[in-house]
This record gives C-alpha cells, sequence and structure tokens, in this order.
C-alpha cells in the first residue's frame, strides 16, 4: 500500500491530536528551506533542525560529499525535531540546486564575500533556499558559485562569524518575521491533497 495510504493506527486518532497536528499543518511554509553543506556536528545539526520545525519548514536538504558524512542525530539533542522534519540527501551540489530550482526556490549562501548583502535585504518571502556550510569551512566555492547570490548577517564584535546553529536561527526568525508581516501564516499555503498527506503522514509519526 503506498505511503500516504497507510491507515492511522486507532490510537492516533483522538480529537486533540487530530486538531493540534492540523494547526501545525496549516502554518507549514513549503516554499522556504535551508541546505546545510558538510554539516558534521551532531549537536550543531539538530539545533538548526529545532529552528526549521519552529519557523514552519518542511524539508532539510543536506550535500556530503568526499570523507564527510552525514552525522549520528539522537533523540535528546534533537527534542525529536528530526522526526519532523523531511530530510533530503545529495551527493553533490549540482544535484542539490537543480532539485531547488525545479521547485522555483532562489538559492542564497551564507558568504562573506564583497557581493554579499545584508541578511535584512533579503526578501526572504519568495520561494528561496538559504545556504550554510560547516563548522570549519562554510560553504564550498561551487556552492556559491553557482548560487543566485550571497548574504551575511550583520555584526560589529570582535569575531566576524556566528556558531552555524546561531546562525541559521537568526536567518529563520528573520524570514518568519518577514512571511509573518506579509500574512504567510495566516492560511495554510499547502494545496488541498498535500495538506491532507501531510497531515496524514504527522498523524502516524
Amino acid at each position: 500500500m503506498p505511503k500516504n495510504q497507510r491507515k492511522i493506527p486507532i490510537e492516533y486518532r483522538t480529537d486533540k491530536r487530530w486538531d493540534k497536528v492540523r494547526r501545525i499543518v496549516e502554518k507549514r511554509q513549503p516554499d522556504l528551506t535551508i541546505v546545510l553543506e558538510n554539516l558534521n556536528d551532531p549537536h550543531n545539526f539538530s539545533a538548526v533542525l529545532r529552528s526549521c520545525d519552529a519557523v514552519g519548514i518542511i524539508d532539510v536538504h543536506t550535500v556530503y560529499y568526499g570523507s564527510q558524512r552525514f552525522p549520528k542525530l539522537g533523540k535528546k539533542s534533537s527534542g525529536s525535531a528530526k522526526k519532523w522534519i523531511d530530510i533530503h540527501r545529495y551527493d553533490s551540489i549540482n544535484e542539490c540546486y537543480e532539485a531547488l530550482r525545479a521547485e522555483g526556490k532562489k538559492i542564497f549562501t551564507t558568504h562573506m564575500s564583497k557581493d554579499a548583502v545584508s541578511l535584512f535585504e533579503l526578501n526572504l518571502t519568495e520561494p528561496i533556499a538559504l545556504v550554510f556550510g560547516n563548522e570549519h569551512d562554510g560553504v564550498s566555492d561551487m556552492a556559491v558559485q553557482l548560487a543566485d547570490g550571497n548574504f551575511l548577517i550583520p555584526q560589529v564584535g570582535m569575531i566576524q562569524s556566528l556558531n552555524i546553529s546561531v546562525a541559521a536561527a537568526v536567518t529563520l526568525y528573520e524570514a518568519y518575521r518577514q512571511k509573518l508581516q506579509d500574512g504567510h501564516y495566516d492560511k495554510s499555503k499547502l494545496v488541498k491533497n498535500d495538506f491532507k498527506n501531510l497531515h496524514d503522514e504527522y498523524l502516524r509519526r
């Protein structure tokens, strides 16, 4: 039986759970996503997932290549956020970007370069994917070259960098602020069938 046609267990059909899941799904934002490139630390990865869930992201895209490996995520560190985020894995930036552009998303990397714009100048209400690199090297040159643009988070301190999980949280909450102001959370952005499928899938998780 296809995944979206599996029966929902009786114990998950309580009115309280049904309504809670519906409220969550109504706020999901299919036009906002992030890309994590070679992110190694499981605690940072898990913290990013928690921020994604908090602002209504459905999908997270990951790219690992060379000697890099997807981190082992513990339930405690992720706060169970990994249960509610669909994680897509790719072996190359090209493959990942092709999938995102097929969904109509623009792609912006977090990269400190002369052409980088402030996070607060980005239009985060349009379909968009935001790319974050790993803890040591940042995003790759290829990820930057193939993106539609670069942005940075303005800072005035001595240390011109933020922990990856903090940078993702700051960025996602700026997206939340813009989308909330623009009415993106006022009604569901999922078409009828997609809404039902996601609602039913969350009930099964």
